[in-house]
């Protein structure tokens, strides 16, 4: 099964909640993906023991000027403009370039070749006993989604895999949320909180995956996310209440289910919720993750 935690925004504690729920499960049967690739942070409170990295590359052109016309064919098909033909010479924009190549392919002197540039490194080690991945974005590098799939790659179809999505709605999102079985929404009780959450459930509906909610600091804000989720029919699974220990063991990088048997059950028993919410979908529909409404 593959479960992951988003939120239509940041600072709802999302990685919070996917640390914690994969730290009560069997671990040795667990893996855990950070694909929040632009700013990973599960590592710190989870402190893996590092073993493989590799570099994450994307194909870019190269342009051969001896061969080249400057027929400008391939400024014509590069939908991101990542080429610009002047009289006598190429320019490429590489960061723009999302190697789909076009350009290599329509180039009608076969001037153009592709070579590959790193846009990141993928990184995996052991922590608490289970499998860790994460992808590290390059500075200023604005291509995340090829990133994002190299990590999904990896995934172990045999385990119960959590992934950290990354925050919002946009294509980073998307690229890390498909294929998912279940997506978990982290919300608060705000009026951005409210905003965002329905633009996230408006996109996991369109990728066909089931939701659920959490909603954090539960008891600070008003009653207007509980009543959207009402009428939208998506379950509220827990309410976790603003806590001052939960804030400092957060502050300390430290997971809550390791020094509380109260959240270790309460995380337990948000994991059941997600099974037994999953099992009454595909009883209903008979189908399963992305075909499943």
């Amino acid at each position: 099964m593959i479960i992951a935690v988003a939120s239509g925004k940041g600072g709802t504690g999302k990685t919070t909640v996917a640390i914690n729920l994969a730290l009560v499960q069997d671990r040795k049967k667990v893996q855990f993906l950070d694909c929040d690739v632009e700013e990973p942070n599960a590592h710190i409170f989870l402190k893996p023991a590092w073993g493989e990295k590799e570099t994450v590359s994307i194909p870019v052109p190269k342009i051969d000027e001896e061969k080249c016309t400057f027929c400008g064919r391939c400024a014509e098909v590069c939908a991101f403009n990542a080429l610009v033909v002047l009289k006598d010479h190429v320019m490429t924009f590489h960061e723009l370039c999302h190697g789909c190549g076009g350009c290599a392919y329509f180039c009608p002197e076969k001037a153009i070749t592709e070579v590959p540039r790193g846009i990141g490194v993928l990184e995996r080690g052991s922590a608490f006993g289970f499998d860790f991945l994460h992808g590290r974005l390059n500075p200023g590098e604005a291509m995340s989604p090829p990133l994002i799939d190299a990590v999904k790659n990896k995934i172990d179809n045999r385990k119960q895999v959590l992934i950290d999505a990354p925050p919002g709605t946009s294509c980073p999102v998307v690229a890390a949320v498909r294929g998912s079985d279940f997506c978990l929404l982290v919300t608060e009780p705000t009026p951005f909180g409210l905003n965002d959450l329905d633009l996230a459930v408006q996109l996991l509906r369109k990728l066909h995956i089931p939701v659920g909610v959490l909603i954090n600091r539960a008891d600070i804000g008003d009653k207007k996310v509980e009543e959207y989720c009402r009428r939208q029919g998506v379950p509220v699974l827990m309410k976790i209440p603003f806590d001052r220990e939960l804030a400092e063991l957060y502050a300390r990088g430290e997971p809550i289910v390791e020094h509380s048997g109260q959240w270790r059950n309460m995380f337990s028993e948000l994991w059941s919720s997600i099974d037994d919410y999953l099992r009454t979908v595909e009883n209903q529909t008979g189908q399963k993750g992305e075909d499943a409404g």
